[in-house]
């Protein structure tokens, strides 16, 4: 049998490991990505694409205020975007509203991880599958794209977070948190990998996330 990792594409081959994937510890993961094992699954002829109708679009009624925090993160995003694109200008706007509505949101004393993984999850389930229809009856190859990291980087922030709810902080004692600067992709380990699972860029292209200094 041959496993396949859904975030790199590495595969796991009895045949040629002389381990059956079920005898290998729970702990183990994807040697290039670091994908937990329960994320494999086996290799399966390809399957024809599912028709998931688009998501309908929304209407004036339907747009929701976002709230700071949320504000921030997308200009952030929106900087970086610039930046790709030598917009130093508008990367620099972006910036300073991020940093305004950063400084605007509520301190929060702890996450919600329920809450959280039923975000991620429900992404994961509705939202992804719809937008990629949307974005195929358009012919929208850069939304196409786009979706295919995403969902690949929430596939892993899902498995990461369900980890971190069973082990606590024992999870990341002893090891560093890197994040793709480019596509968001989280790896746990001592250094970030050559190159990017999910969008291919180099090792500098991550930045090591330090902790939560305590108050």
């Amino acid at each position: 049998m041959r496993y396949v990792c859904p975030i790199c594409g590495y595969i796991y081959d009895e045949a040629i490991e002389g381990t059956p994937f079920d005898s290998l510890p729970d702990s183990w993961s994807c040697p290039l990505c670091g994908a937990p094992k329960l994320m494999f699954g086996p290799e399966e002829a390809p399957q024809p694409a599912q028709d998931i109708q688009p998501a309908p679009a929304l209407e004036e009624d339907d747009l929701q205020l976002l709230p700071a925090g949320a504000l921030s993160a997308l200009c952030s995003n929106l900087a970086r975007g610039c930046e790709k694109q030598y917009k130093d200008e508008e990367a620099a706007l972006f910036r300073q509203i991020a940093d305004y509505f950063a400084q605007a949101a509520p301190a929060l004393s702890d996450a919600d991880q329920a809450l959280l993984a039923g975000m991620l999850q429900e992404d994961l389930e509705q939202g992804y599958p719809a937008v990629h229809a949307a974005a195929r009856d358009h012919a929208d190859r850069g939304t196409q794209r786009v979706c295919v990291w995403g969902e690949k980087v929430t596939q892993m922030l899902y498995a990461l977070l369900g980890r971190y709810q069973r082990e606590g902080e024992a999870f990341l004692e002893g090891t560093q948190v890197w994040v793709c600067s480019v596509c968001g992709f989280i790896y746990i380990g001592d250094a970030p990998p050559e190159l990017c699972p999910v969008c291919k860029v180099p090792a500098w292209k991550f930045d090591k996330m330090e902790g939560r200094r305590p108050a």
